[in-house]
């Protein structure tokens, strides 16, 4: 029987990215489709390892890169005293200087590598979901590899249209897959202003999309170790993700 959940070592072209794999459980060795897990910004931790299985419950080999692998290993956060404390800066801001869209975008070109060179996917056809910072990547990847991301999604995902060069809308003209935005409501990172700016620039480039707000979840919904987890809101997620990718990649 094929192990669950391997770690493996991607080289990209700035370093060594460890990505954690997830395969379905009780799976014989597939093959499956492929999905690229994009972290939220409080790094790899447990709760993301249990959400990249659920996912590839569902039937895909998930890879979850540790995105902030420039910056080279740090400890799982202690999320709970983060929130305590408002020390999310303090904590994590040396990591997050580390990356951007455009290093995310250059990473999952070796993603699609490790992916491509796997005897158990099927097809090249590759989905993308990503959560909070990770929302933004999901959408970049989406529009830098058209031909091969065929459905990207963003939950509780901020900076998603902004006067930044490296805004992912502005790549919505070479988007080819579906693409699905859930905003949290009341989220200063992806205020209404913001999500009206996507969704015309999502519409004017002729993208097949879904964009909409969860009314009452709050950014991080669907994270179990965030205060602001709503059980509720992150069920209608995962009902959201599976059917994206089930009609995209199956």
């Amino acid at each position: 029987m094929k192990a669950m959940h391997e770690q493996v070592t991607i080289r990209t072209a700035d370093g060594d990215c460890p990505t954690h794999v997830f395969t379905p459980d009780g799976s014989a060795g597939g093959p499956w489709p492929a999905v690229i897990f994009f972290m939220d910004g409080l790094g790899i931790r447990p709760v993301l390892f249990a959400m990249g299985q659920r996912l590839a419950d569902l039937g895909y080999l998930v890879l979850l890169p540790d995105m902030f692998y420039r910056g080279g290993a740090y400890d799982p956060p202690d999320v709970r005293a983060i929130f305590a404390t408002g020390t999310f800066r303090e904590k994590l801001g040396h990591l997050f200087a580390t990356i951007d869209n455009a290093r995310a975008a250059s990473d999952t070109a070796a993603f699609l590598a490790h992916i491509d060179a796997r005897t158990d996917v099927s097809g090249r056809k590759v989905g993308a979901t990503g959560y909070c910072m990770g929302g933004a990547m999901a959408l970049a990847a989406a529009g830098t590899y058209p031909d091969r991301i065929a459905a990207a999604a963003s939950f509780h995902g901020g900076n998603l249209a902004t006067d930044d060069a490296l805004s992912p809308h502005r790549l919505a003209p070479a988007m080819r897959g579906r693409i699905h935005v859930a905003g949290a409501d009341a989220d200063a990172s992806y205020p209404p202003e913001m999500a009206e700016r996507l969704e015309r620039a999502l519409a004017d480039a002729g993208v097949d999309h879904h964009c909409g707000i969860y009314p009452g979840a709050l950014h991080g919904w669907t994270m179990a170790d965030f205060p602001v987890y709503d059980e509720p809101a992150a069920e209608r997620h995962w009902a959201e993700l599976e059917t994206l990718f089930a009609t995209a990649l199956k």
